[in-house]
């Protein structure tokens, strides 16, 4: 596979999970509490991974020949937590501050990048990150904010939800793994469910509303699981977490033109000046120097 092919599916990894919080806004308003939505959506983007699998052989290997420990942790810490958290933040916070706060992955990708090889970061990740977090702190319309609506424990768990997420883009780009890569998302995904089960019991399923919630689920999941999950397990190792991160930039201004187009939310001129900042940044990451 070819390098740019590698970007173009980080890119709409990244994509489809800036998807989701528009549409866990909309399940949010719809009386659906995280400790539904969560399992939901892990539990459905898991078997749709399976099911991808199911009608693909050339995907059908044996699981436990290749990394499976470590991709199961991979899953764990970096999938299963990083939904968890940024599901809470969501409904603790509004949008714009929960992903302002998941955006602070892109530096922390980074700097375990920089701890682990004993590296500085070169010029070109320095001005993209500059461009990057300016962009994002005007995509978000912080200067319009109401910080009223601050909750530390929203704020809390936004940060750990960047934190996971970062984690998750190291060590996939890390892993060395002979099997094919759906059968490394079904690995990663599958260590988290009996993790989301302790968390959230399976019992909201058999509730009076479960057959929409595994709707929802069936939506997140796609949007938040097996797209992002099989584009990044595809193209993280071919192009580094460092320039992953970078890329995984772009999952905020598609955010917001979701939010624009889907729920309605109004977006003003400083904020597409913050998504053009964000794609400059995106285009300065990829120069290697």
């Amino acid at each position: 596979m070819g390098r740019w092919l590698a970007i173009v599916l980080v890119l709409i990894g990244a994509s489809s999970y800036g998807l989701l919080s528009s549409f866990i806004k909309m399940a949010y308003d719809q009386g659906y509490t995280d400790g539904q939505i969560t399992p939901a959506q892990m539990t459905m983007g898991t078997l749709l991974v399976w099911l991808l699998i199911l009608f693909h052989k050339k995907s059908w290997a044996n699981p436990f020949k290749g990394p499976w420990v470590k991709l199961g942790l991979i899953g764990i810490f970096g999938l299963a937590l990083t939904t968890v958290f940024y599901n809470i933040a969501l409904q603790e916070l509004n949008a714009s501050l929960s992903i302002i706060l998941l955006f602070q992955f892109t530096w922390m990708t980074i700097g375990m990048d920089c701890i682990q090889k004993r590296r500085l970061p070169s010029k070109s990740e320095g001005i993209a990150v500059a461009f990057i977090l300016v962009g994002t702190v005007l995509a978000v319309n912080v200067l319009n904010t109401n910080w009223e609506q601050f909750s530390y424990i929203g704020i809390l768990y936004g940060l750990l939800s960047a934190l996971t997420y970062s984690t998750f883009l190291f060590f996939t780009g890390q892993v060395v793994s002979p099997l094919p890569p759906l059968m490394n998302s079904a690995i990663m995904l599958t260590a988290t469910i009996p993790v989301m089960y302790v968390l959230y019991p399976p019992t909201v399923f058999v509730q009076e509303n479960g057959s929409e919630l595994l709707l929802w689920g069936l939506l997140l999941g796609f949007l938040g699981q097996v797209v992002p999950t099989i584009a990044f397990n595809i193209g993280i190792p071919r192009i580094g977490s460092t320039l992953a991160a970078m890329l995984g930039s772009v999952e905020l201004p598609v955010a917001i033109v979701a939010a624009y187009l889907i729920i309605a939310e109004p977006v003003n001129g400083l904020q597409w000046v913050g998504m053009g900042l964000i794609l400059v940044g995106i285009l300065i990451s990829e120069n290697k120097t």
